[in-house]
C-alpha cells in the first residue's frame, strides 16, 4: 500500500480474468459432463457418486482447464512478482498483458508460455478435486441431513465454505511449486517441479509447502462463496437444474 498504493494490490488483475475466461468454463462443463457420462452408465440410476469418483472427476477437469489457461496464468504469476522489482526502485519487467505475453514468446518462445505447466495440473488437480468435489458432496450432504432447510443460499453458503478451505489445504504446496517454477524466468534454480519440491523441504522443512496459506485461503474462501452463490441464482434464473 505504501510503495504502491491501492492499485499494487490489483496487479496482474487483466491476465487473471483472461484466464479464468478459459480455466472457469472449461472446469465447470467438463465436470458434469464427466459425471453425467458416469451415472448414464451407472447402475444406481443418478444416486450420488462417491466422493472419491467425484474428486477424480474433479481434479481431471481441472488439469483439462489448466493446460489451456496455463500461458494467462504466468503471464498473471510474472506480472504480480513484479512488485518487488518496483519495490527496490527497478522498472518492472512488462507494462501490460500483451506486452509480457510478447516479450516470453521473443525471448522464450512457444514453449516459453507452457513454463511451469506441470506444476499447474498439479494444482488444478488438487484445487478441483477440493474444490468441484467438495462443493457438489458437502451440498447434498447438507441438504440431505435437512441442515439448511433445502437447495437455497443457506446450503451453498455453507458447502462453498467447506470447499474453500478443502481446496486450500489440498493446493497449497502445490501452488508454493507453481509459483516458484512460473516466476523463475529463462535460467532457473529448479530442473523440475520435483527438483522444487525436494529443495523446498530440504532447505525450508515441510511447513514451507503452506507458505502463505492464509493469504491462499483469503483469496480461495470468498472466491468460492461468490462464485458458487451466484452460479447457482444463475442457473436458477436461467431455468436449469441446480448444480
Amino acid at each position: 500500500m505504501r510503495q504502491e498504493g491501492m492499485m499494487g494490490f490489483y496487479k496482474g488483475l487483466s491476465p487473471a480474468i483472461i484466464r479464468h475466461l478459459f480455466y472457469t468454463p472449461i472446469r465447470i462443463i467438463g465436470y458434469e459432463n464427466l459425471k453425467g457420462l458416469i451415472v448414464r452408465s451407472d447402475a444406481n440410476n443418478g444416486e450420488s457418486l462417491p466422493l472419491a469418483t467425484k474428486a477424480l472427476l474433479g481434479g481431471l477437469s481441472g488439469v483439462m482447464a489448466q493446460v489451456v489457461a496455463s500461458p494467462a496464468d504466468l503471464v498473471k504469476v510474472r506480472m504480480q512478482a513484479d512488485g518487488r522489482l518496483v519495490s527496490q526502485g527497478l522498472k518492472p519487467r512488462y507494462s501490460g498483458p500483451v506486452e509480457a505475453f510478447t516479450r516470453i514468446l521473443q525471448a522464450e518462445g512457444v514453449k516459453g508460455l507452457w513454463k511451469g505447466v506441470v506444476p499447474n495440473i498439479q494444482r488444478a488437480f488438487l484445487v478441483n478435486m477440493g474444490e468441484l468435489a467438495c462443493y457438489d458432496h458437502a451440498k447434498h450432504f447438507v441438504i440431505d441431513k435437512n441442515i439448511s432447510g433445502g437447495d437455497n443460499i443457506y446450503a451453498h453458503t455453507l458447502a462453498s465454505i467447506m470447499s474453500g478451505l478443502a481446496s486450500t489445504t489440498l493446493s497449497c504446496p502445490a501452488d508454493v511449486v507453481k509459483t516458484r517454477m512460473m516466476n523463475q524466468g529463462e535460467k532457473g534454480v529448479y530442473r523440475s517441479s520435483y527438483d522444487c519440491l525436494v529443495k523446498t523441504v530440504r532447505f525450508e522443512g515441510v511447513r514451507a509447502l503452506w507458505k502463505g496459506f492464509l493469504p491462499t485461503w483469503g483469496r480461495l474462501g470468498p472466491w468460492q462463496f461468490v462464485f458458487w452463490v451466484s452460479y447457482e441464482k444463475f442457473r436458477q434464473l436461467a431455468g436449469l437444474s441446480s448444480f
